[in-house]
């Protein structure tokens, strides 16, 4: 069993993190600004704003950051997550990043899909969403155990949600597409892969990317 420290943790991907971990036995808190409409039994639901979340990150073995730039977060992922990750470095938890689908490539060697043309609506949250993993990349501290998430394009609450599958497909940063050509992802199946991956470590300091 991990102590588990979910920040957004009644968010789309979080909320879904969370339930799965507890399924599996794990301890599990999540800091949220809102309440959970849903509670999870077993869950330590703490009412907190990002900023200052790594004050939480006391006795986690991993720690997830499952925050969307945006309702009012926009520009402060990359302070909160900095703070965040020298918190785990500090504690010796393992960080998880949950971030979006641009941060992979079409093809190896290709330009990330974050550096191509991309939806006004959308532009401003992959950007920011990438500059996370580059912080990873560039200035996580030594020693820390960190992974980003980029799970499928279609992904999140404003997508018509189906059956979960029980399955997932990863790399380590090629777009995966099925048969139709569509990239596409259920919260509990990203869940499935993250308390998979924290369970059975195969990754390290590296984008992970999930999707069907």
């Amino acid at each position: 069993m991990s102590n588990i420290t979910v920040i957004g943790g009644t968010g789309y991907a979080g909320a879904a993190i969370v339930a799965e971990a507890v399924k599996r036995g794990h301890a599990v808190t999540a800091v949220s600004r809102t309440a959970p409409e849903q509670p999870v039994d077993g869950v330590a639901y703490v009412q907190a704003d990002a900023a200052g979340a790594e004050r939480f990150v006391a006795g986690a073995d991993v720690v997830i950051g499952a925050l969307s730039p945006r309702a009012g977060t926009e520009g402060t992922l990359r302070e909160t997550y900095t703070k965040l990750a020298r918190a785990a470095a500090d504690e010796g938890a393992r960080l998880f990043i949950v971030g979006g689908f641009s941060s992979t490539r079409p093809a190896e060697g290709a330009p990330r899909f974050v550096e191509g043309e991309i939806p006004e609506a959308f532009a401003a949250e992959a950007r920011e969403g990438d500059s996370i993993r580059e912080l990873l990349e560039t200035s996580a501290p030594d020693g820390l155990d960190w992974v980003f998430l980029s799970p499928a394009g279609s992904f999140g609450a404003f997508y018509p949600h189906g059956e979960a599958r029980g399955t997932y497909r990863t790399s380590t940063g090629i777009a995966l597409f099925d048969e139709q050509g569509e990239s596409k992802l259920e919260a509990a199946d990203f869940a499935l892969a993250v308390l998979d991956e924290i369970e059975r470590p195969a990754h390290h300091r590296t984008l992970l990317h999930i999707a069907y």
